[in-house]
């Protein structure tokens, strides 16, 4: 309960990272926290507050597990500090079962389920192949495979490539 009044008071009266016409300054999960910001000042002043209030609450910040990731299609480390300490710059982190990534690509997490995909298939090859009816085996590969292939993929941003590579193993699948 404190982490969220603190983070609602910390937090008023910024915002210009916008979603669907709404701000938003946070993604939160349990105890985890995700600030977000257009501008590094913007997000250096929202830390400042939120250590600022977080005394008024008994409660500090775990600079040692902090990391900073600035997301762009040209990644560049930024200067970031909290009680004087410079956080170290990431390139990528895993959030919820997802690799976000500062050039913001998905390839990352798409190869390796196409390939979790294939060893799964491999290991029923024989159902796959069998004398069944074509109708049920692609229902079995859609069900049974693409399952396997496609989790995760509600937080892909998918460009051209990753497209080809979800594509390929598609006619991998009936070849």
């Amino acid at each position: 309960m404190y982490n969220e009044c603190l983070t609602k008071e910390a937090l008023e009266g910024f915002g210009d990272f916008k979603i669907g016409g709404q701000v938003i300054h946070t993604v939160k999960y349990a105890a985890d926290l995700v600030l977000l910001a257009k501008e590094e000042t913007v997000l250096q002043e929202m830390v400042d507050r939120l250590i600022e209030d977080g005394r008024c609450y008994g409660m500090k910040m775990n600079v040692e597990k902090t990391r900073v990731m600035r997301i762009s299609r040209q990644p560049f480390a930024v200067k970031f500090t909290i009680d004087h300490k410079q956080l170290d710059n990431v390139e990528s982190f895993k959030y919820l079962g997802s690799m976000l990534t500062n050039d913001g690509r998905c390839t990352c997490e798409i190869k390796p389920m196409i390939a979790m995909a294939k060893a799964a298939f491999n290991k029923k090859r024989a159902l796959f192949t069998s004398t069944l009816d074509i109708k049920l085996r692609k229902k079995l590969v859609k069900c049974y495979i693409w399952s396997i292939a496609l989790y995760g993929a509600k937080t892909w941003t998918l460009r051209a490539v990753d497209q080809k590579h979800l594509e390929r193993f598609e006619m991998w699948c009936w070849r």
